[in-house]
């Protein structure tokens, strides 16, 4: 578990894609679209690529953890095209950024509830952010596409620090630009990665959510709390806020 079980949250760090965005509606189409741009049009060859980054074809969504669900376009070149130089790479790196930016903002299909929620939460005073291993740019792009931009105080991708997710970097930067100790914040994902993140920056709660690509059994050993989704939040917090103090 995280620090947490006492302190009184006052910032609440999102992951975006399957926290705040539908996962699956927003990105199969993409990571197919890629899959084919990297398989040369090869149908068969796409799909085996698609399968490798973690699409589960019987259950029609990505699994948790995957590489696609968690990981970043780093992780996906590199998963892709091992046979490509460094300075390749980077190219190809730069060209998937670039449509990943376009695509996941002009395709983001939001949870249900995501504008209510973030309004309740900033209402009752939390400080919120995004923390993805999407790049900056995508997250603020999609940020922007939903009309949620001012919800936010900070928006932080994989590049924003030299260590993506699961490592601390994401939570401590939103710390330092918040002012925010970190065990004052609270940690809202679906992936595994999230929830480790918050360990290993000493988060006051680790959230764990189920509107994304893991499920319970991934989750729950990590995890302070699981909800349904981001909606269930608000009450949730204020509920923990009413509960006496050990």
């Amino acid at each position: 578990m995280a620090t947490g079980g006492s302190s009184p949250i006052r910032g609440i760090l999102f992951d975006k894609d399957g926290t705040l965005v539908d996962f699956n509606r927003t990105w199969f189409g993409i990571t197919m679209e890629l899959a084919h741009q990297a398989a040369n049009g090869d149908e068969a060859r796409a799909r085996t690529l698609v399968e490798a980054g973690g699409y589960d074809w019987e259950m029609e969504k990505f699994r948790g953890g995957s590489v696609v669900a968690a990981g970043t376009i780093n992780d996906i070149v590199d998963l892709w095209h091992p046979e490509l130089t460094l300075s390749e790479k980077r190219e190809r790196i730069r060209a998937y950024d670039e449509y990943a930016v376009r695509e996941g903002s002009r395709r983001a299909v939001g949870i249900e509830g995501l504008r209510e929620t973030l309004e309740a939460l900033v209402e009752h005073g939390y400080v919120l952010g995004i923390a993805t291993n999407d790049s900056e740019a995508g997250a603020r792009a999609t940020a922007e596409a939903l009309g949620l931009t001012a919800l936010f105080k900070v928006i932080i991708g994989y590049d924003s620090v030299a260590r993506a997710k699961p490592h601390a970097d994401q939570l401590h930067l939103f710390a330092a630009r918040t002012g925010l100790a970190p065990d004052v914040i609270a940690m809202v994902g679906d992936n595994a990665h999230d929830l480790e993140m918050a360990h290993a920056a000493g988060a006051g709660l680790a959230i764990g959510v189920l509107s994304g690509n893991s499920t319970l059994d991934d989750l729950g050993p990590l995890s302070d709390a699981i909800l349904g989704s981001i909606a269930e939040l608000p009450q949730y917090l204020e509920k923990r806020r009413a509960m006496p103090t050990p």
